[in-house]
């Protein structure tokens, strides 16, 4: 029998995250989501499969904000979205093709501006910022990146600055929009490999739409836990929490990175000896 303690922690560590019931949406006159609900709990990493057309990133940008159901409604950790404040919780990496090339901004102003959040637009950065910046680009490996301008870099590069980015505040939500669309085998797996560590031994939740099936079968099983219209949920589940030694993401992360890194090293000099 589970003493107090344990049910507590389990009910706690179960709680929605991301609530989405009964959403709707029209573009233009055309619906593209009908009466969509689902949940996501603390610790799940929720994937998010669907053809084109199905509505996968309209639902993302409704999560986020960017524009209003019309109708349904959404909440974030208890909080209906129109009063939810706690944009520092959420992280959250768009679309490779949502970045305008042209956009005049540095690979360290893209990262710095995660610690903005949408009522800090005009915040001073402190050195602790800086800190947090540089220990968000080494972990991504972009810090020899830190100069130039976004638009100039290739996909798998502007992915890593954008991940970077959000989780510059180490957030409890993580919402990715097809991280690896466009981005060459040996980065994806790199990606991957971090944010499954970043599942299992951090205290984050995951809501990702992904076109990568054998990713998403391979990680968080075979069958669909869910669907909605033309929408398939596939969940996996994580109480991994105390296995890392570094508290700190970015720090983990970037440890992580050398470990991949030297590991690499190791095999390159065995095919060579």
């Amino acid at each position: 029998m589970k003493s107090a303690d344990a049910l507590t922690q389990t009910a706690a560590c179960h709680r929605e995250v991301v609530s989405v019931d009964r959403v709707s949406f029209a573009y233009h006159h055309k619906l593209v989501l009908d009466e969509v609900s689902f949940g996501v709990k603390e610790r799940d990493f929720f994937g998010l499969i669907g053809a084109n057309g199905a509505g996968k990133t309209t639902l993302l940008k409704l999560i986020v904000g960017l524009i209003k159901p019309t109708g349904g409604e959404i909440r974030l950790f208890g909080q209906p979205l129109n009063r939810f404040k706690d944009w520092d919780r959420i992280g959250y990496v768009p679309q490779k093709n949502a970045l305008n090339p042209l956009f005049p901004a540095t690979v360290r102003e893209v990262v710095l501006s995660g610690l903005y959040g949408r009522n800090k637009l005009f915040k001073l950065t402190t050195r602790q910022d800086m800190v947090k910046c540089g220990d968000a680009m080494q972990a991504m490996g972009i810090e020899d990146l830190a100069g130039k301008r976004i638009g100039q870099l290739s996909g798998g590069q502007q992915q890593r600055v954008f991940l970077a980015r959000a989780l510059i505040n180490s957030p409890s939500l993580m919402i990715l929009d097809e991280p690896t669309v466009g981005i060459d085998a040996e980065t994806q797996e790199s990606f991957f490999h971090m944010v499954k560590h970043m599942h299992q031994h951090h205290n984050m939740t995951f809501l990702m739409v992904s076109h990568d099936m054998d990713m998403v079968r391979g990680y968080l099983g075979q069958q669909p836990a869910a669907s909605a219209g033309k929408l398939n949920f596939y969940i996996r589940h994580s109480h991994e929490t105390q296995d890392c030694v570094e508290e700190n993401l970015a720090h983990s992360l970037k440890g992580l990175r050398e470990q991949m890194e030297s590991g690499k090293e190791v095999v390159a000099v065995g095919r060579t000896s």
